[in-house]
Order: structure tokens, then sequence, then C-alpha cells
């Protein structure tokens, strides 16, 4: 048996139902998702990182995409020439400590860190590349950009100043 992560696509707003299925299924799911902030101070609702993404953590030989296709909810599995899109365990550490910092701190921006301002990288492998802090991802760029890092593409480059934070 070799386990697997992949990315499975839900209808629109039905990511939590979807997640049910897959659970009452013993799928390992990984769903990550951040505190939405409401008008109701008590209220806490969770929106998804990623909507209408969830990952799996499966043996495509013991659970065929054509079962997961056929699960209600579903929308199959991220492809990519042909085949389902595996994923890293190390993306998905990154993704969890991602939610977790941005659920700890209430906040999607990371702090200290200035917004649209541009700079240039003077000591690093990318010395003299220009570019410009471009604030928080919303939901779909992170889609966006989730999907860039499943094809193999280069995605926009995040990049931190350590002594900043």
């Amino acid at each position: 048996m070799v386990l697997c992560w992949y990315v499975l696509r839900s209808k629109p707003n039905k990511e939590e139902f979807f997640w049910g299925q897959l659970i009452a299924h013993k799928i390992e799911v990984f769903y990550p998702c951040i505190r939405a902030k409401v008008a109701n101070p008590r209220a806490h609702k969770d929106k998804p990182f990623f909507p209408g993404h969830l990952f799996i953590h499966v043996d495509l030989q013991d659970t065929l995409p054509s079962f997961l296709d056929g699960l209600p909810g579903s929308r199959g599995l991220v492809m990519g020439c042909a085949q389902p899109v595996e994923v890293s365990d190390a993306l998905i550490a990154v993704i969890c400590q991602r939610v977790n910092r941005i659920n700890a701190t209430d906040s999607e921006r990371l702090p200290g860190l200035p917004s649209e301002d541009a700079f240039e990288i003077l000591d690093s492998p990318l010395t003299g590349y220009e570019s410009m802090f471009d604030g928080c991802l919303d939901a779909n760029e992170r889609v966006h950009y989730l999907h860039h890092l499943l094809r193999g593409e280069q995605p926009p480059v995040e990049l931190l100043d350590l002594e900043r934070i």
C-alpha cells in the first residue's frame, strides 16, 4: 500500500459537506480552514483556505478515482498529464503551518511586513531582482497559486525579511 496526498475538488460551497462524505468513508482528509471575521464577535465561522479543494491521503490502487468522482459533492481529482497530481508531504506541512499561524494571529497578513512597498533584493541568489510586497492572497488567488504549484510551474515568489518578523 502506497499512500500519497492528492487534491480533490468539491462542488462550490460544499467543502464541509464533502469533507463529511470523505470522513464517513474513512478517507484521511486535510481540509485547511481559517477563521472568518464575522459581524457577531461570538460567532466563529471557518472558511476554506483553498475554496473547492481538499487534500486526501490514499492509495489510488485501493481507493479508485472513479469512486472518488462518484461521491456526493465531488468534482474529481486535480489532474496533470491525464494522471492525478500527487502532493508532497512537505507542501501539506507548509500549508498546515501557514493555516495554523493565520488562525493563531487572527490575521492573514504576517506581522511586520510592509504592503505594496517596492524593494530590491541586495544580498541573496536573487540579487538585483526587483519586486513588491503584494499583501496577502485572497482565497481565489491561493487556489490559482496552488494550481501553479501542482502543474510544476513557477508561481510568484514570496520573500520574507526574517529580521523584520
